[in-house]
């Protein structure tokens, strides 16, 4: 199962590991992606103009990739800022002020109902459903946005969708890997999960407070300035003039009609089995629906005008949040199936990508037990991670798994899901910057700053997580 590492490995790790750095430290990482590019593209094609085209290309193939994503934001940010300006999102949320009346029930309240929403419908549209209506609730009882982010983050991308226990997608692909039944691997998930959804939680929440009490908080804001004022996010800063556009009982009435719509929409993703993708395309386009009838109403004669403006807000807001994220992800795709389709078959016959090349060495030059198994298995997990995927290295995580678990005679099913659990952590949307795009751009806050904060509470998930599971296997 062995891959010969080439050049092209080896520069893609070496940029890694710079990035990671110069995450830590706090720098900007987009020159480093370009030039990272260029490298892989020199080594891949050896003509300076296929590693100069390489550069635009991979740009255009990473803003494919996130044009879903890119879209729902924009959208759910248009809408909710006709909500704003009409006062329909005060008069929405007012009822659940009752029951978050601190920043602690704010975090925790936020957080729980983001994760049983995500076990239903995944993260993606989950964010747009609860940012849209439990944000200004959190912000206003002194929830900062940023808070708000990292429990939606930590709940919705970390634990629902590494358990994943409804959709059951990827427990799936690990325990096919592994060769092994569904049930067993999400049997032997759940310790896995519980720990590591309780360590990074509460490290999360702690470290918040202490940093608020000593002054050193970082918001992270994205601000958009426009003609109408300011936008963070679905919710904006004060100065606003609020026109009288709408009634009392017209407010009241869409404040109910609203919600009821989404809720229309869970029940028909329940229903239809619709999921990923075709979910946040249900919550998308019933986005735009309420604001083109809110604005029509709000703003009659000058509705068809307003609606265009609403739009060109959302989507500059979008742009504006995925302007610095698009060459790093680029950078990262081509960890994966966009090198080939990119740069042509030029890695090693055998070779899954450059990540798993490097996942599968990785386990190739490891003396095994059981402890060393457990640490290996969440090193490869998280390296198949950092392409910001989640998904796409969990079924190498099985396969390595099921060669563990031969050399070692026993814990198959826990090393299947430890893989699963690092990998999804680190890709699936809490460390990997455009991987936390959704839960970043509807609280307004900058995804760069969200990954500094979610990195101390998972290193230390990871850590705890890696420990249970060594007595486990």
């Amino acid at each position: 199962m062995g891959i010969q590492l080439t050049a092209i490995h080896w520069v893609y790790l070496a940029f890694i590991v710079f990035i990671i750095v110069l995450l830590i430290r706090r720098r900007d990482t987009t020159m480093i992606c370009v030039v990272g590019i260029f490298a892989l593209g020199l080594f891949a094609t050896e003509t300076l103009s296929g590693s100069v085209s390489g550069i635009f290309n991979s740009f255009v193939y990473a803003t494919k990739e996130l044009l879903g994503t890119i879209m729902i934001i924009s959208i759910i940010v248009a809408m909710s800022r006709i909500l704003m300006i009409t006062g329909i999102n005060e008069t929405m949320v007012a009822p659940l002020t009752r029951f978050m009346r601190t920043p602690a029930m704010a975090y925790w309240g936020i957080g729980l109902i983001m994760m049983v929403t995500s076990f239903f419908f995944w993260p993606s549209p989950a964010v747009a459903l609860v940012g849209a209506v439990l944000l200004p609730v959190a912000l206003r009882v002194g929830l900062p946005a940023l808070g708000a982010a990292v429990a939606m983050n930590l709940f919705g991308h970390g634990i629902a969708l590494s358990g994943d226990y409804i959709i059951q997608g990827a427990p799936k692909l690990t325990a096919d890997a592994a060769g092994l039944p569904v049930s067993s691997v999400m049997e032997a998930s759940i310790p896995l999960v519980i720990v590591m959804g309780l360590v990074t939680t509460v490290a999360a929440f702690w470290m918040m407070r202490r940093d608020q009490k000593n002054g050193t908080w970082r918001d992270g804001l994205v601000t958009l300035k426009g003609s109408t004022g300011k936008l963070r996010g679905p919710e904006s800063e004060g100065g606003e003039e609020r026109p009288a556009l709408l009634d009392t009982r017209l407010r009241q009435a869409l404040a109910i009609a609203i919600p009821l719509l989404f809720l229309l929409d869970v029940a028909a993703m329940f229903a239809l089995g619709l999921q990923g993708g075709d979910a946040t395309a249900l919550v998308g386009g019933t986005a735009v629906l309420i604001l083109i009838s809110v604005t029509l109403l709000a703003h009659r004669n000058q509705g068809l005008e307003k609606i265009t403006s609403y739009l060109i807000e959302g989507f500059t807001f979008g742009f504006r949040v995925f302007g610095p994220v698009i060459p790093i992800a680029a950078f990262f795709y081509l960890g994966d199936s966009a090198f080939t389709e990119l740069f042509g078959k030029v890695l090693p016959d055998g070779s899954h990508g450059i990540v798993n090349d490097l996942g599968v060495a990785l386990a190739d030059h490891v003396p095994l037990n059981g402890a060393v198994g457990a640490v290996t298995m969440t090193a490869i997990g998280a390296i198949t991670g950092l392409d910001g995927s989640g998904f796409s290295g969990i079924s190498l995580a099985g396969s390595i798994a099921q060669l563990f678990a031969a050399a070692i005679h026993s814990g198959a099913a826990t090393l299947t899901a430890l893989g699963q659990v690092a990998a999804i952590w680190v890709g699936g949307g809490t460390l990997i910057p455009w991987a936390l795009i959704p839960a970043a751009a509807i609280c307004g806050v900058s995804p760069f700053e969200l990954a500094r904060r979610n990195l101390k509470p998972v290193l230390l998930g990871l850590t705890a997580t890696t420990i249970v599971a060594m007595f486990l296997v």
